[in-house]
């Protein structure tokens, strides 16, 4: 089995330098435990800030620098009603990433 594991490792080397920069962009942006709960919120759905802030706590300005980043690194979009700017999940490999990180240390921390 380690024989399998070193050859699939080796195998994924060969991808191109950018799918390595690309994929540690991700991991940079979705390292911060704000972020972690916003994708969250908004896998049941699209949302505008007033209902993030009341999941989730923090400040309306904290909020909104979160969500730009995340717009930035294109894993939340959005779209204006009115005054309202509603947010939801544009990348949905990155909801199941997530998940199965948040999942991996639930589960560990049971043990």
């Amino acid at each position: 089995m380690a024989t399998k594991l070193i050859k699939s490792s080796q195998s994924q080397l060969d991808k191109p330098d950018f799918v390595f920069e690309k994929a540690a962009e991700i991991f940079r942006v979705m390292a911060a435990p704000l972020r972690l709960k916003i994708v969250s919120c908004l896998c049941d759905g699209e949302q505008n800030v007033s209902y993030l802030l009341s999941k989730i706590d923090t400040t309306q300005p904290n909020m909104s620098q979160h969500l730009n980043t995340l717009y930035k690194a294109g894993i939340v979009a959005k779209q204006r009603e009115g005054v309202q700017i509603y947010y939801r999940i544009a990348n949905a490999q990155i909801v199941n990433l997530c998940k199965a990180v948040c999942q991996q240390v639930e589960t560990k921390s049971r043990l």
